[in-house]
């Protein structure tokens, strides 16, 4: 035995024998709480005997007969591993005609020629041992008949003979098992292995099926070709009959396995250790299955439970004991054991009675962080006894147990949050209790941001020597440190200083074609991980073609191949094939034809009279690659045109020729030397011969003496020393123009209204226009207006009408104007003479908007507006319509009033209107046709009638010109109100002002969906020029509207002064009145000797710091008081002698001239008032004069 410890040690390494140490062993562990013990442990000794001696005679077997060489090893321990090799220590080749059986006979379905040999040696290995045996060589020959007819005599009496007759192709027959059917046990979880191995002529081949159901296919494999099934792991469902089957082209056969699964006990429940409080009850389960059926027997401390002490509080039933109400002392170790004839489970279980409170297992404020979504598990491992109930807690939860979902609660205490959101982040806390007492324990769970990669890195394809970007933002919890990395096809990028890791991207530069590959960037953290692949194509021009060859050579055709360079990744897509003619263009390339880039080869056509060099490029993605080397040169001989000059046309320049024009060939188009040309050219329409001339070098050719605007024929032939070319069409042509010599006539003018009209004329004859006839103009001009006859030339006008027409439209034209027109016929030439000129006078329409809009003279409840009528009238105008409505601080509307006005007027004055109000006003002109645009001014009415005399401070527009903005302005409280009226597209308006004596301090405000906005801030006394403008989308200013003036008045604000307010000069002198009386009442009540009241009034409002007055202090005859000496009230003199004006509720110092306090004889006024910082006592100031009530009240007021 080993010092502390369990393990027994047998050294058989001196003499003794093995042998004497085999047997069964058992360990018995053994303590004050039991005795454990363990399974048999079974010893025995390896064993490899030595092979028998043995005699093998040579097999002698007819060619196509099956033959079998029997191995027979000897029995070892543990079996020996069989495989058969020759004298050279190789293995012996297996085939599904040759093969080794599960025993390890080597079996031949059919002999070969080739089989013949005499080293067919077996071998057996003894794994633990170490060792390998061999049989004596076997000796094969396969022979024909008629080497068996030769040789008979000499194997007659030392050889066995296989085959009694010519060996002709046969059936399947098995050579093992034998017979249709056989039968076979295996236990369950072993290994169980079928063979089936058959012999005939073509070999046989084998295949397996299940009787009644189908082989499990994730546990079953076939070996040695098919002929051994496998099943791994069986189970009973593997019970049955298996069906293999031999066939070959002359039959098949059949044999059954029937397979029956047996099974040792294993375990259904095995006891567990039991851990039991004083008068707990429990139970330990002892449950197996096996085939047989197991019986189960109980053990205690190792010794049959039958046997132990009896105890009332154990019951044993079957496969289980009951404990009920057990006490301390009563631990002890059980035993189960369940055994069949197969083997048998031997468990212990521990039944431990014991007191303890609970204690916590799991370390103290462990910190459990996880991913959002994931699965949170929060253990509370514990131990106590009784079992301690786990009850959760989560702090900021109302103090109340955890429950319910999303919780999940398990035995063993662990909490578990399938899916952990960011909620439930926090401090957890388990408390385990029993009855003995509780222990608790904080765990704090952390639920983090995934880590995501935002944007998958992007498939590249670069040209080599281009830098590229893989860039891979990614998202993680900031709390967590991230890591990433990136890999190249799975590994580690390349060392090389190109590559470039950020934190969100990979930078290579100058890539190369080795860059090439997958790139994947991993994002790390301690909790997870994400990661994104993407692949890098390096690209660039293909490689040039080489190897050009010219076969299948004609006079106008020839065959050009080639080989393609390398397409460096992108494939190439085509090839162009061009080509130089030294004889006629030395030292310029052109392009031929193009071919498909699958192609590399072309038919070319080409053209007499040329020395051909010839050379191809390759396109792909990237572009085209340089030129491959030219091939040879190839000349074609010469021949007479293949084509004439094309772009034939005659026209005449003068009336009197015709110019007749060509395209030239080229050089590669004339086929030989010598080129030249034939002109023809006859009159159409008339019996004459054509005429020609000769010419070379040019592409024009012209003919005198035509007469005007005729048709002829022309045609142009080419010719070289070789020939002419083929017979060219010919091409209609016409000889010079002249101008038109007639003008149309019967013009009629139709006026549809006052600015469209319609056009009438009769045509010219066709014979007049002397030309193509191209179409008619249509001159016209205003001649002024019927408002007054005072004449007005505008510019003329010209409309132009295509082809052959007899009418037309005039739009545009001026309301009630009048107008005169011409007509003129024209050709290639020009124009004919003018028709004679159709007066006529447009209809009456609406007027324009007026001149201007300004209002003056603004008052209290009034204000003037005068206006210009407008430039153009359009008619005889029936009056003005003025329409008006306040406007709020708000820029809401009120109510709309309408004023009609006579068409004479120039100015209007709109009474009783609101003081201090802004007005919109809405102006326009109107005829018998309608009213006109309108244009809108704003005005306020004053406050004071004072303020609008001087100067009008309301916007106003300068000279008006026709725009959409109709700017104005007013003063408000705040500033200036700035208004307008713009309907464009653009949604970007400012209001730009600048102070007219400053224009460096130009300024803009931003006023988007808005009509009006409110200059802040302008100065007093200045004046500004303001102007609203639209931008458009490119920051740039589309629109603009005329500037307008505005100016700010050097005067006071605006705001409604008060002390101007009659309501307010009528109280205040109701008030003065009243002090007035009250004054005249006093006086009259003191002259006539009577007291003043104050007494009461000081005894009311009494004041601790009033000293009373001494005896030497002066008194006044009969108001003084010799009782209590305290000054009037409202003189409340403090002991420091300062005066308190801001305490004195009736006191009449501060209506006094100031200066020392006088007094009359009648003491009407008692006590110093003056506000002298200190009382003198020792004198005593009388008045001579009295204080008069009218001063005071002067004084007052």
């Amino acid at each position: 035995m080993k010092p502390h410890s369990g393990t027994l040690v047998i050294d058989i390494s001196g003499s003794g024998k093995a042998e004497a140490y085999e047997g069964v062993y058992q360990c018995t562990a053994h303590n004050e709480h039991g005795t454990a013990v363990s399974n048999n442990i079974v010893v025995r000794q390896s064993r490899s005997p030595l092979w028998s001696k043995e005699s093998n005679p040579p097999f002698v077997v007819q060619e196509g007969a099956s033959l079998v060489l029997k191995c027979r090893p000897p029995a070892g321990l543990p079996p020996p591993v069989i495989f058969w090799m020759d004298n050279n220590f190789q293995r012996l080749s297996l085939s599904r005609r040759v093969s080794q059986g599960l025993n390890g006979d080597l079996y031949f379905s059919n002999v070969e020629v080739s089989d013949s040999r005499s080293d067919y040696i077996c071998y057996a290995r003894f794994p633990r041992t170490q060792t390998i045996q061999q049989k004596q060589p076997i000796t094969v020959r396969v022979v024909n008949m008629d080497a068996i007819n030769e040789t008979w005599p000499g194997f007659l009496n030392e050889t066995d003979f296989f085959g009694d007759g010519q060996t002709e192709e046969r059936r399947p027959s098995f050579q093992v098992p034998s017979g249709p059917s056989s039968s076979m046990m295996v236990l369950r979880g072993q290994l169980l292995e079928m063979e089936c191995i058959a012999e005939g002529l073509p070999t046989p081949e084998i295949t397996w099926s299940k009787v009644s159901g189908e082989l499990p296919s994730n546990r079953a494999t076939y070996l040695n070709f098919h002929k051994t099934l496998r099943i791994a792991a069986v189970t009973e469902a593997d019970s049955g009959q298996y069906r293999c089957t031999a066939k070959n082209t002359l039959g098949s056969i059949h044999h059954v396995i029937t397979v029956t699964v047996k099974a040792a006990p294993y375990w259904i429940e095995a006891p567990q250790n039991l851990v039991l409080a004083p008068r707990e009850k429990g139970q330990l389960i002892c449950r197996a299955s096996g085939n047989p059926k197991p019986s189960v027997s109980w053990f205690m401390d190792g010794l049959p439970i039958h046997n132990a002490p009896e105890d009332s509080r154990r019951k044993v039933e079957g496969d289980t004991i009951m404990f009920e109400d057990v006490v301390s002392g009563s631990s002890a170790v059980y035993q189960c054991n369940a055994s069949n004839e197969h083997g048998y489970l031997l468990a212990n279980a521990f039944v431990n009675v014991l007191s303890e409170p609970p204690r916590m297992l799991t370390p103290p404020n462990k910190v459990y962080q996880v991913i959002m979504n994931q699965r949170a598990a929060l253990e509370c491992y514990s131990f106590g006894s009784p079992i301690p109930k786990i009850t959760w807690f989560k702090e900021n939860h109302t103090n109340a147990a955890l429950e319910g979902d999303p919780y999940i609660f398990y035995d063993n205490g662990t909490l578990v949050i399938p899916v952990a959101q960011a909620t439930n982040s926090g401090k957890y806390t388990c408390v385990a209790l029993n009855m003995l007492g509780k222990s608790d324990n904080h765990v704090h769970l952390e639920v983090k941001e995934p880590t995501r990669i935002l944007k998958q890195p992007e498939y590249k394809v670069v040209q080599r020597n281009r830098d590229v970007v893989f860039e891979c933002p990614v998202k993680h919890d900031p709390s967590l440190i991230p890591t990433m990395i990136w890999l190249k096809d799975n590994g580690e990028l390349p060392d090389d200083e190109r590559f470039v890791v950020d934190s969100d991207s990979l930078t290579i530069t100058e890539v190369t074609e080795s860059d090439a590959g997958t790139y994947t960037c991993i994002m790390n953290t301690t909790l997870d991980q994400d990661s994104a692949s993407a692949d890098l194509r390096v690209v660039e021009q293909p490689d040039p073609p080489s190897d050009l060859e010219l076969t299948d050579q004609k006079p106008r055709s020839v065959q050009l191949t080639w080989i393609p360079g390398d397409d460096h990744n992108s494939p190439i897509k085509r090839f162009l094939i061009q080509y130089e003619d030294s004889l006629h263009d030395h030292g310029s390339w052109h392009n031929l034809t193009e071919v498909p880039g699958t192609r590399t080869t072309a038919h070319l056509k080409l053209s007499p009279f040329v020395h051909y060099k010839f050379r191809v490029m390759a396109l792909n993605d990237v572009g085209y690659s340089l030129p491959s080397p030219s091939s040879r040169h190839y000349k074609t001989r010469a021949a007479a045109p293949d084509e004439n000059p094309t772009g034939v046309e005659g026209l005449g320049t003068q009336p009197d020729n015709l110019v007749i024009h060509w395209k030239p060939l080229t050089g590669l188009q004339s086929n030989g030397p010598g080129l030249q040309y034939v002109v023809y050219w006859r009159q159409k329409y008339v019996d004459e011969d054509w005429h020609s001339v000769k010419v070379a070098n040019v592409s024009k050719f012209t003919v005198q003496g035509t007469p005007t605007f005729t048709p002829y024929e022309v045609k142009v032939q080419a010719v070289n020393e070789h020939g002419s070319g083929p017979e060219p069409p010919p091409v209609t042509a016409y000889s010079g123009e002249d101008l038109p010599k007639a003008a149309p006539h019967n013009v009629q003018v139709q006026v549809i209204n006052s600015t469209l009209a319609h056009v009438h004329w009769e045509p010219v004859s066709l014979s007049s226009v002397r030309g193509h006839l191209k179409g008619y103009k249509v001159y016209y001009s205003r001649k002024g207006s019927l408002h007054n006859h005072s004449p007005h030339h505008s510019e003329q006008q010209v409309l132009t009408f295509s082809g052959n027409r007899t009418h037309g439209k005039l739009p545009g034209l001026h309301p009630f104007s009048r107008y005169a027109l011409n007509v003129r016929v024209y050709n290639g030439r020009g124009e004919g003479p003018a028709s004679s000129d159709e007066d006529f006078a447009t209809q009456e329409g609406v007027p324009g908007h007026p001149a201007f809009l300004r209002v003056v003279n603004p008052s209290l409840d009034s204000l003037t507006l005068e206006w210009g009528p407008p430039h153009d009238r359009n008619g005889r105008l029936t009056g003005y319509t003025l329409k008006y409505q306040p406007v709020n601080n708000s820029n809401e509307l009120g109510p709309l009033k309408e004023v009609t006005v006579a068409a004479n007027e120039t100015s209007f004055t709109l009474p009783n209107l609101k003081y201090s109000t802004r007005y919109k006003f809405y102006f326009n002109a109107k005829t018998q046709k309608g009213p006109g645009p309108t244009i809108t001014q704003e005005a306020v009415t004053v406050i004071d009638e004072a303020l609008g005399r001087p100067t009008v401070f309301v916007g106003e527009a300068r000279p008006a010109v026709p725009t959409s903005w109709n700017v104005s302005s007013s003063l408000v409280e705040d500033g200036a109100l700035i208004s307008w009226e713009y309907w464009g597209p653009e949604k970007t308006v400012y209001v730009e002002y600048v102070e007219d004596s400053n224009e460096e301090k130009q300024k803009r405000e931003l006023v988007n969906g808005s009509q009006s906005h409110v200059l802040k801030g302008l100065k007093e006394g200045l004046a500004y020029r303001v102007r609203v403008v639209a931008w458009g989308h490119a920051d740039q200013m589309v629109h603009s509207s005329e500037e307008i003036w505005v100016t700010v008045p050097a005067m006071a604000s605006r705001q409604v002064d008060i002390a101007t307010q009659g309501w307010f000069i009528g109280l205040m002198c109701a008030i003065a009145l009243l002090i007035l009386v009250l004054l005249i009442v006093c006086f009259i009540k003191r002259n006539k000797g009577g007291k003043y009241p104050v007494k009461e009034k000081e005894d009311a409002h009494a004041d601790p710091e009033i000293q009373p007055m001494k005896d030497e202090d002066c008194t006044f005859g009969e108001y003084s008081d010799n009782e209590d000496h305290k000054p009037l009230k409202g003189s409340r003199t403090p002991s420091n002698g300062t005066v308190k004006r801001d305490d004195s509720d009736d006191s009449l110092v501060d209506y006094g001239d100031g200066g020392d306090g006088q007094f009359n004889e009648d003491g009407s006024f008692i006590g110093q008032y003056s506000g002298r910082k200190e009382r003198d006592t020792a004198e005593c100031i009388e008045s001579s004069e009295a204080p008069s009530p009218v001063n005071a009240m002067n004084s007052f007021v």
